[in-house]
């Protein structure tokens, strides 16, 4: 059994346990934390596998930005843990129906493919002779540079779009006006008053 082989089992035994860790953690602060692991340890078996880019985005996209914000969201609120799991117990038999079904449907998939005896592909970074980033990135910014630019402006609109939408003026909030704030003078501000200086006697 190869280095390569027993890393691939215990780190794919800290996902199967960080995951269920992040499932039955009372603590929703713990959850989240173990959802961390769960992410980084993947990321671990993505460079296992050779995909460099794939482990790289998922620690810095998702561990490093999106578990990041829950994890701040969830330390700011006051969450109640007892409604949360009211009805946990009593959805629970649809839950495992649902999972079941999803499971045999899984199975069924890679039934059929794996009646296809077709041989995979080569990988073409290795053929190449090139990493997983370099020959991604030269494949994404030379062959898919119109749809990779199209992407980024549609992303963009929909960031305008959506600022757009939730900027709302409402009455009784007080705004910025910049053009106002720019043009303040120093008479409307401070105000100089003279007065005359008056001196008192210690009371004895």
């Amino acid at each position: 059994m190869s280095f390569q082989l027993i890393a691939f089992y215990c780190i794919a035994a800290v996902v199967v346990g960080a995951a269920l860790a992040v499932v039955t953690a009372r603590n929703p602060v713990h959850a989240v934390l173990f959802l961390v692991l769960t992410f980084f340890s993947s990321a671990c078996i993505w460079l296992l596998a050779e995909a460099e880019f794939l482990a790289i985005a998922l620690i810095l996209v998702y561990v490093g930005a999106v578990m990041v914000l829950f994890l701040f969201v969830v330390m700011m609120l006051d969450i109640k843990l007892a409604p949360l799991r009211e009805g946990f117990a009593r959805y629970l038999p649809v839950a495992i129906v649902v999972a079941l079904i999803m499971a045999a449907e899984m199975l069924a998939l890679v039934g059929v493919r794996s009646l296809d005896k077709t041989m995979p592909a080569a990988d073409p970074a290795v053929a190449a002779g090139k990493s997983n980033i370099e020959w991604l990135g030269q494949a994404m910014f030379t062959d898919y540079l119109y749809p990779f630019e199209i992407a980024a402006v549609i992303l963009t609109v929909a960031i305008i779009a959506a600022i757009t939408l939730t900027l709302r003026r409402r009455a009784g909030t007080k705004h910025q006006v910049i053009e106002r704030q720019v043009a303040v003078r120093r008479e409307d501000r401070v105000r100089l008053v003279k007065m005359a200086a008056e001196t008192r006697e210690n009371a004895e």
